[in-house]
């Protein structure tokens, strides 16, 4: 059973991974329509934290989670399952985040940034109702 969960997890953030590559590598017009939705937020200064794209952060993180989600499965501790709950938790906060921005702020969803967003909400209802098993 504990197999499955990490599974799953490691299908969403390699989602995540796969959607920061995308924000991370192909310009702005490839994947966004001119001046709505996507490319509204991948322009705007929230798409930057200390002068790095938060997809750069996004693309590293996920790629770290994933390769410690992968180890958990092949040979779990205790140790990494505190690490990928932290990641778990730390990556719904921010989701939550810009989600808000997204809605309350810039009134303009990128399609990618709500799939990490989603994949994000999903992985941490999925950490909680595995807590404690």
């Amino acid at each position: 059973m504990v197999h499955i969960k990490y599974k799953i997890l490691l299908v969403l953030f390699l989602i995540s991974l796969v959607s920061s590559l995308v924000l991370s590598f192909i310009p702005v017009p490839a994947v966004c329509d001119p001046g709505v939705g996507c490319d509204v937020v991948k322009t705007s200064s929230y798409n930057y934290t200390f002068g790095i794209k938060n997809s750069y952060y996004g693309s590293v993180i996920f790629l770290v989670i994933s390769l410690l989600i992968y180890f958990q499965i092949k040979t779990p501790s205790e140790r990494k399952r505190k690490l990928i709950n932290l990641g778990t938790v730390m990556g719904f906060m921010i989701a939550v985040y810009f989600l808000y921005i997204q809605q309350f702020v810039l009134n303009a969803y990128c399609k990618y940034c709500i799939i990490i967003d989603l994949s994000m909400v999903a992985a941490f209802v999925l950490t909680l109702m595995w807590w404690k098993k």
